[in-house]
């Protein structure tokens, strides 16, 4: 997947010419840790050149998740094709941005590295004929602060609400910056929740999709903060209010053409027997994902009955209850034909999730797994008898139980590789034990007046 030596020297000459042209001050070499937080080390431009041709060395000890102390050395590449003018920043101190990989000393991809992780499963994809695409959607909260420090809503604007979406100049302003960093933006509106908003990724190859992910998170934040205001991607910052998700559509093309291999014009919901051996292989690793897909304590907030977020390990067409959801599309247009995915919450690492999003689907490829019936019945109005009657899961309700299931799902932990999957689970369990030891509000006010 790496370019040949002859187009990366032609990208490293074109961008020296813009770093002049534009007269860059500064490039942030990006790349993000384990919890998929963006880390920066800022260079002079004049720097760039012999950063190009040798990397950049950096301490990799204290980044989440990365190394221990002994053997903290790594260094940094950057790849190219993800360098971008970063837009409020056009000025006498111009800055730009490039994301890098991450090498350890001897030259070798650091396997701690998310997107190794990520080109790690798309390399096996490729080995099957298959390339991997995928779009994001973002929800997020705007908030200012009031007088008790604490983040009220920014707006009181409902679902996809024009006149009363007061912070309308703001979502735009995001799209405009993301758009300028050739981070193509399919659509953005308000979402359910007073200062909630939602922004979609245009479809894009999954590693591309995964970039623009981790630059959109940081890109939103900015805007925001250059107004006074702050994004939370959070998934439940607000009790009694719908919580914020990453739904992710998904598809597999034929490598290196235009064929969408989960299209079939013979079955009734448009899908290939690729598709739903993928479905059903997502269906069963759905509780070893859910960790991945859903690392904060905070996400189990979200994940309960009763909202749109999804507990209920079922797919259907229609009904937004369950996990896995079939878009509507044009048979005209069977590149169209894609999964959506809506457990994950916008707090994971999107190289992660991607990754085990695909290991698990190729997995009931390979196997060959079968896909249980569809439910279109809204879930939320079973109780648990006909629950148990139609054989339907639940997704784990809290990190601890999340990551029992990481721990006894082998092809999560595979698509992970053992450096990332015991580090991650190292600090998600620090994470939970630390958790578990606190006494909440609600709990000292329902308890000790009785107790």
């Amino acid at each position: 997947m790496a370019l040949p030596a002859g187009d990366q020297r032609q990208l490293g000459e074109e961008v020296l010419a813009q770093v002049e042209r534009e007269r860059i001050r500064y490039v942030h070499l990006q790349f993000v840790d384990i919890a998929g937080i963006v880390k920066s080390v800022t260079i002079p431009s004049h720097e760039l050149a012999d950063c190009i041709d040798n990397g950049k060395w950096f301490d990799g000890s204290s980044i989440e998740g990365f190394a221990r102390v002994a053997e903290s050395d790594m260094f940094l590449k950057p790849d190219l094709s993800t360098f971008a003018v970063v837009p409020w920043q056009r000025s006498e101190t111009a800055n730009a941005r490039v994301l890098c990989w991450v090498y350890t000393p001897n030259g070798e991809h650091f396997p701690g590295d998310p997107r190794v992780v990520l080109r790690r499963a798309l390399s096996e994809a490729e080995q099957l004929g298959f390339s991997f695409y995928a779009g994001l959607e973002f929800e997020f909260f705007v908030f200012g602060l009031d007088d008790t420090g604490g983040p009220p809503p920014q707006d009181r604007a409902g679902y996809f609400d024009h006149s009363t979406d007061v912070t309308a100049y703001l979502r735009e302003e995001m799209v405009s910056a993301l758009e300028d960093l050739a981070i193509p933006v399919d659509s953005s509106h308000h979402e359910t929740a007073g200062g909630q908003h939602e922004i979609d990724m245009k479809y894009a190859g999954a590693l591309t999709a995964a970039d623009s992910a981790a630059t959109l998170k940081y890109v939103v934040k900015a805007i925001a903060q250059r107004h006074g205001l702050h994004v939370s991607f959070m998934p439940k910052p607000l009790l009694g209010v719908a919580g914020s998700g990453m739904h992710v559509h998904q598809s597999l093309f034929q490598s290196g053409g235009q064929q969408n291999v989960f299209y079939s014009q013979d079955d009734p919901y448009g899908l290939s027997e690729i598709a739903k051996r993928f479905i059903a292989g997502q269906l069963y690793h759905a509780r070893g994902m859910c960790a991945i897909n859903s690392p904060l304590t905070n996400s189990y907030k979200r994940l309960v009955p009763g909202y749109e977020a999804p507990v209920y390990i079922t797919w259907a067409r229609i009904n937004r209850s369950g996990l896995i959801r079939i878009p509507k599309f044009s048979p005209a247009n069977a590149r169209g034909a894609r999964i959506e995915l809506r457990c994950p919450d916008p707090s994971c690492n999107p190289y992660l999730a991607l990754a085990v999003m695909l290991k698990c689907g190729l997995d009931g490829v390979r196997r060959e797994l079968p896909l249980p019936p569809p439910v279109e019945e809204n879930l939320y109005q079973f109780d648990r008898k006909r629950l148990k009657q139609r054989e339907v899961e639940l997704l784990p309700s809290s990190l601890g139980e999340a990551l029992e299931e990481l721990q006894h799902d082998g092809i999560v932990q595979e698509a992970l590789g053992e450096h990332v999957y015991q580090r991650f689970l190292e600090a998600k369990q620090l994470e939970w034990d630390d958790y578990r030891k606190q006494v909440t509000p609600w709990e000292v006010r329902h308890y000790f007046p009785l107790y």
